[in-house]
């Protein structure tokens, strides 16, 4: 098994590659995989059937460090998603103080992050109204892509981008190769919510067409500059044609969706319920199982927590008033059980996972994720079999509250390498 050294010899008759899933041993010296053998004639531990997939990469996290770390933090987000499977991660340019739309603010950023990290963690810059001759200095100074919001983020140090700031920002972000990361929504008139408490009121104050005239302007936007452009956190399966079509025209666009988009449906949120809240809202069970075949012909290309914690007062329980909670779900340490249990009643194997958990969203910040010869040990040992009820006490996220509470979970994470270590071991992660 492990030892101090990153040295590390496995065997798995699940061992889950990118060309698929095979019995092999994985033999690990000073952290970097270094043969995948064959199972049977391995002398290696042996793990049985329990799978060895690939460490997951997750490039939209919100951490909140420094200024908001009472919602979250380095160490506790760190430690939950390591628990999850989660090898690398990448933080939002909010919602920490400051935001992270100067290279100071960045710099601030790493030296709070310093010493705290059970994995790997990168940084996203963010691009805000008179930030945009920031941008190249913050290219520099090595974020992994730019964030920008076409709405109200939530807190007014990070005001949402408008088409002229795109404009200067895109052609640099293409030639530079870095990905252009947008809040796909574009808000215009609708009612005013009527009843506060009420889960179709608040769904009703943001339509899908917030989202579909946001895809619209963005794909115009990627084919006249050609940046690479992400759709976070896509809700709305009806947007999935304009994608698709966008895509085959070979525009550089990619796109995610998240585990609560995947699991949870607007028919079964109770009224007052908030800890359901986020943006662009959940929708029904029919838009989910649009996402699904979204994800099975590639119109999505991967999917991200968009883990977005607060204080539990934020979230307005007591009044249950949707309109003045926080938007956000905590899920760093749940996306792989989550996703997992309903991708295995579509009929998604570990592969699959492995896809969308894994090898795509690496490649959306240029990183290598993989068990292959040559490639770094991250690695998560997985009882895909195993379930467990979540109870949100038992998280290392900061806040308990979660809206998985009570849920029953199929597959466990037994345990999560670094480099060839055991992340409870803990300090194993770099900044990226």
């Amino acid at each position: 098994m492990a030892s101090k050294s990153g040295n590390l010899e496995i065997r798995s008759r699940r061992v889950i590659t990118p060309e698929g899933e095979f019995a092999a041993s994985i033999k690990v010296q000073a952290g970097q995989i270094v043969e995948i053998g064959d199972y049977a004639t391995s002398t290696a531990s042996d793990l049985g059937d329990l799978a060895v997939l690939p460490g997951f990469v997750d490039p939209h996290v919100h951490i909140n460090e420094p200024g908001r770390t009472e919602w979250e933090g380095f160490a506790s987000a760190t430690a939950a998603a390591a628990a999850g499977g989660i090898t690398t991660l990448v933080d939002m340019p909010l919602n920490s103080s400051p935001v992270t739309t100067t290279v100071a603010a960045l710099e601030v950023k790493r030296r709070a992050a310093e010493g705290q990290l059970d994995v790997d963690v990168g940084f996203h810059a963010g691009l805000v109204p008179g930030n945009e001759a920031e941008i190249e200095a913050l290219l520099d100074a090595g974020v992994l892509g730019v964030k920008a919001f076409l709405c109200h983020s939530g807190i007014d140090e990070f005001p949402a981008a408008t088409e002229k700031e795109l404009r200067a920002v895109m052609p640099l972000l293409a030639e530079r190769g870095v990905p252009l990361l947008v809040h796909a929504e574009l808000e215009s008139e609708v009612p005013a919510i009527q009843e506060p408490t009420r889960y179709a009121d608040y769904q009703a104050s943001r339509p899908p067409k917030f989202e579909r005239e946001a895809i619209e302007l963005m794909i115009r936007l990627c084919r006249e500059s050609r940046c690479p452009t992400h759709i976070v956190h896509l809700a709305d399966a009806a947007s999935l044609p304009t994608l698709s079509a966008a895509k085959r025209e070979g525009l550089p666009l990619t796109v995610e969706t998240c585990p609560h988009y995947l699991t949870f449906t607007a028919e079964e949120i109770p009224d007052g319920a908030t800890q359901y809240k986020c943006a662009p809202p959940i929708r029904n069970a029919e838009n989910r199982e649009g996402l699904w075949r979204g994800l099975a012909d590639g119109a999505i290309d991967f999917i991200a927590t968009d883990h977005s914690p607060c204080p539990p007062e934020l979230k307005q329980q007591e009044v249950g008033h949707f309109d003045l909670a926080w938007g956000g779900i905590s899920s760093l340490q749940l996306a792989l059980p989550a996703v997992w249990t309903e991708a295995s009643k579509r009929g998604h194997a570990l592969p699959d996972i492995a896809g969308w958990l894994s090898h795509a969203p690496a490649k959306l910040i240029d990183r290598e994720a993989g068990i292959r010869a040559g490639a770094p040990a991250n690695l998560v040992v997985f009882d895909a079999e195993g379930s467990f009820e979540v109870h949100g006490q038992q998280l290392h996220h900061r806040h308990p509250l979660t809206p998985y509470e009570g849920r029953t979970l199929r597959g466990v994470v037994r345990q999560t390498y670094m480099r060839g270590l055991c992340t409870s071991a803990g300090g194993t992660g770099d900044i990226l």
